[in-house]
């Protein structure tokens, strides 16, 4: 009996997938900089980049599960042709993405939730339930966690992307053409 050939791409649906979260990750990582420099007096800032931030941080927290939903159904390229520090932070690196996919947005539905002043957490054309009392310490906990992990999400967005960008000007070979595999 043999076995498919591995994929040289990823799936379809795992590109789709990883180019949309990625586009609303760098998003959201601007807007939640911005809201949290900006005057409370600023346009739009607690009726559009609050709850725009809180619903599409929900969102990558549902891709992020989908995706793994995905790469556990196969369709997965064969591992990259890596040097083996590569491949070690390559391994780390993904593997702290999904973690930190799943962190970030737990951490700021617990602020929102815990948050005194808070008007919910939306999602599109609903609202979810807040699971946790209104609590100052808690809200400050959470505020500090969602902090925290969300640059240490965006330090890992441009390791990746230097990654990327490394492979694709000075590498030769398949390590060169890494890039294609997620186009």
């Amino acid at each position: 009996m043999s076995s498919s050939p591995s994929p040289q791409k990823y799936s379809l649906a795992m590109r789709v997938v990883h180019w949309t979260r990625a586009a609303i990750i760098i998003a959201l990582l601007a807007v939640g900089i911005l809201m949290t420099t900006v005057a409370d007096d600023f346009p739009g800032k607690f009726s559009v980049l609050y709850p725009n931030h809180k619903q599409f941080g929900i969102l990558v927290l549902i891709l992020a599960v989908v995706q793994l939903a995905l790469k556990g159904r196969g369709g997965v390229p064969e591992p990259a042709a890596l040097k083996p520090w590569e491949q070690t932070i390559f391994t780390i690196t993904h593997k702290l993405f999904y973690v930190l996919m799943i962190a970030v947005p737990v951490a700021g539905y617990g602020l929102s939730s815990t948050y005194p002043e808070s008007d919910g957490v939306p999602f599109f054309f609903t609202s979810l339930p807040e699971l946790l009392a209104k609590d100052e310490a808690a809200s400050g906990v959470f505020a500090a966690a969602h902090a925290i992990l969300a640059y240490g999400l965006l330090a890992l967005v441009a390791l990746h992307v230097a990654g990327v960008v490394k492979h694709r000007l000075f590498d030769r070979g398949p390590a060169g053409r890494i890039l294609d595999r997620m186009l």
